[in-house]
Formats: C-alpha cells, structure tokens, sequence
C-alpha cells in the first residue's frame, strides 16, 4: 500500500521561503508521476508542480521562477522549494502519486485526482 507523508509547511512572511517534502512510502517503481497541489480556501485546487518518470517538470504559471520542484529517487522523496513566496500562495499544499508512463504537463492540468495517491496535506500560509 502506497503512502504519502508531507511535511515542511508554516507560516512566513512574503519574500520569505520553505521547502516541502513527500516521502513514499510502499512504491515499487520509479515509472510515476509526482507533483504538489493546492488548495486555498474556497477555491479549487489547483496543480502547482510535478514531474514525471523522464525527469520533466511542469509549473503552473503563478509560481513560475519562484518554486521549484524535484525528487530523490533513493529516499522515494520530493521536494517543492518555494522562493519569494506570496499572499496569494497560502494554501494547503498536497502531494500526490500516480503510477505509469504520463506526462507530467497532463498529470498537472488534466489528472482528475482518481487512481492515485494523495497526501493528507500540508499548510502553507504567507502573510504580508
């Protein structure tokens, strides 16, 4: 059984940063895809970063050249470094899992969030 635990969320200032991790617990191959979400209050969640079993990365384009994200394969770990944060990145941020050959740009956008694993979230909040 996959399992997914998230850690590294607070509170900061704007400009400040933080650093998210996902550990994976119970995976059996490196042909996933990985990425962090969020989702603020209400608002949809929204997919901020993955990357696939190639090494590819996607952001959607509010954090752009601030976060970046990557993944340890020998600790089953990702990552989400998150620069000059702002306001309006205040979210609980989720790490989720999928398993197969999928492009991490359809994983971001299309992924309905079904046949997968997810975290149980980590909250993030930026004040002014």
């Amino acid at each position: 059984l996959v399992r997914l635990v998230e850690s590294g969320g607070g509170s900061v200032q704007a400009g400040g940063s933080l650093r998210l991790s996902c550990r994976a617990f119970g995976i059996t191959s490196n042909t996933i895809c990985m990425g962090w979400f969020r989702q603020a209050p209400g608002k949809e969640r929204e997919g901020v970063a993955s990357i696939d079993a190639h090494g590819t990365t996607v952001y959607t384009d509010s954090v752009k050249g601030r976060f970046t994200i990557s993944k340890d394969n020998a600790k089953n770990t990702l990552y989400l470094q998150m620069d000059n944060l702002k306001p309006e990145d205040t979210a609980m941020y989720y790490c989720a899992l999928k398993g197969g050959r999928y492009a991490s740009s359809w994983f971001l956008h299309l992924w309905t969030g079904r046949d997968g694993y997810w975290g149980q979230g980590t909250q993030v909040i930026v004040s002014s």
